[in-house]
């Protein structure tokens, strides 16, 4: 058996990635090269490891056992560098950090800066991802360390405090005002809210995700008249009348100094979240890995 660690890198990306389409380009392969680096080692193995199919690849059982061996064996590579310090010249370590769209957007920019600025030997790929996606990437070994809401199971892993994280409504103050009632204050039900015209991130992002999913649960469709990049794309869109926005409290509360906006807190529990780092052992990671959540926890 003749796997190299190209092979078994290019294998993780297809699964990450979902086809070996969007592996090659992650492995930064040609598509054909790809394919025939795939097919060369199920050759090897006797066996196929992926099931191909219109919507992309899925692991056969041999597939996932390959898998496991093969992030068990960079972890270990990690471990090795990290060990060796100052004597592996030329190698840097590398820290997979999954993480849900409020803490990318808002929450981990400023720390993560100043963690890389003095750690110039540390690489990050980060990526979003929802939260109930990041502990079960994290609990598979998919990644290091992972950002999520507490609201997901987190059996199995170890978790550190990061932060406090709301999601309110913007709205224009016109319209807000008719949505409130005196005895609720600045607090409205989230189901209020669900069949007004939204203007949302893309639908690829974590938070929209999340918010579709609150809303399936009332048996309810989140309709989204629009969806943009940013937070502070939203909150210029709301701002213009084109419907309401759902966005962390910390984007909104700075949009609204510079934006006609009025912020409602949701009445609903799920809004407030806290944030955590979670990982599979803490004293299992790469000392650089042990670094970064000693540098960003609370």
């Amino acid at each position: 058996m003749r796997f190299d660690l190209t092979d078994l890198q290019l294998f993780l990306h297809v699964l990450d990635a979902g086809s070996i389409t969007a592996g090659s380009r992650r492995a930064h392969l040609a598509l054909a090269s790809a394919s025939e680096r795939i097919q060369h080692m199920e050759e090897t193995l006797g066996v196929p490891l992926l099931v191909r199919g219109r919507r992309g690849v899925q692991p056969t059982a041999a597939g996932l056992a390959l898998q496991r061996h093969a992030r068990l064996v960079f972890q270990q590579l990690a471990r090795l560098r990290a060990e060796l310090g100052e004597h592996a010249a030329g190698l840097k370590g590398q820290i997979r950090l999954l993480c849900n769209t409020a803490a990318l957007s808002e929450y981990l920019p400023e720390r993560l800066a100043g963690f890389m600025a003095r750690h110039p030997d540390v690489d990050i790929d980060l990526e979003e991802r929802t939260s109930s996606d990041i502990a079960r990437a994290v609990r598979e070994g998919g990644a290091d360390l992972g950002i999520l809401a507490d609201t997901v199971d987190l059996s199995g892993l170890e978790t550190f405090p990061f932060c406090t994280d709301r999601i309110v409504a913007v709205a224009p103050p016109a319209l807000a005002r008719t949505l409130v009632t005196q005895e609720e204050g600045q607090a409205v039900p989230f189901a209020r809210l669900v069949d007004f015209d939204h203007v949302a991130l893309t639908g690829d992002s974590a938070l929209f995700r999340y918010l579709s999913q609150q809303a399936e649960r009332m048996g309810r469709t989140l309709r989204a008249r629009v969806r943009l990049r940013s937070f502070d794309a939203v909150c210029r869109m709301v701002e213009n009348g084109v419907g309401i926005g759902m966005v962390p409290e910390l984007a909104a509360r700075r949009c609204a100094r510079t934006m006609d906006i009025a912020v409602l807190q949701l009445a609903d529990a799920w809004a407030l979240r806290q944030l955590s780092l979670c990982m599979r052992s803490f004293e299992g990671l790469p000392r650089h890995a042990q670094q970064l959540i000693e540098e960003i926890r609370t």
